[in-house]
């Protein structure tokens, strides 16, 4: 097995990358201002099948990530108004998100008196219609096992941001196949492996160039 481990440079832009969290519970309590959502769209050490690779977000990931501004929607809609958002958690927040020993946990208070959206996004949890979340970050820091394999694994390190958290509906799928998952979540998933094979196959042709380089070297000294 090799290990291969890269780590993005600040200055370039950071690829955003969905993922979605079917273990993860969502539920609803009543306030005076409407309803809070409560859920964990982030879990560490849970392995998930990307279809083609398994990923891990190892504990410790969200330190130091950027939570500045962050959007609660649905379904990754982006056309529509937030249902909820945290700017920094501070006063005017209407989302607050708390990293934990096990991952982030989101509370969001929504508007179901005069959002209709809000309404129906309420009702489907609790009817258990909907009970999963999904989010919307970049990475920092990743480490991957088995490149050479067709299946391998993917240790997120370090977050870098976190943008947008949702809550998501999914149709039943039997155990053999994966948890429906958006197709932009599986494209990102193929291009993240992918990018990192061919970083991988540069790195040992790096390594295979400098070796014939010491022996080039070593005949051309020792002839002298």
């Amino acid at each position: 097995m090799r290990l291969f481990i890269f780590r993005r440079i600040n200055k370039m832009k950071k690829p955003l990358e969905r993922r979605f969290n079917p273990s993860c519970e969502v539920r609803t309590v009543p306030t005076e201002s409407g309803s809070l959502i409560t859920g964990r769209p982030i879990v560490y050490g849970s392995r998930t099948d990307l279809e083609f690779f398994d990923e891990i977000i190892e504990p410790g990931a969200l330190d130091g990530a950027d939570l500045t501004d962050v959007r609660f929607l649905v379904n990754h809609n982006t056309d529509m108004i937030p249902l909820a958002r945290s700017r920094r958690n501070n006063g005017n927040s209407t989302m607050t998100l708390t990293v934990v020993p096990e991952g982030m946990n989101m509370d969001a208070v929504v508007d179901t008196e005069n959002n209709a959206t809000a309404r129906e996004l309420k009702s489907a949890i609790e009817r258990g219609d909907l009970s999963g979340m999904s989010f919307m970050f970049s990475i920092d820091d990743e480490e991957w096992d088995d490149l050479e394999s067709e299946h391998p694994t993917r240790h997120i390190r370090k977050i870098g941001s976190v943008v947008e958290v949702s809550a998501v509906t999914f149709p039943a799928y039997d155990a053999t196949s994966i948890n429906a998952r958006s197709k932009d979540t599986l494209e990102s998933a193929r291009k993240a492996v992918e990018t990192a094979q061919a970083n991988a196959k540069r790195s040992v042709e790096t390594d295979s160039n400098l070796l014939e380089l010491e022996k080039a070297k070593t005949i051309i000294l020792g002839g002298k």
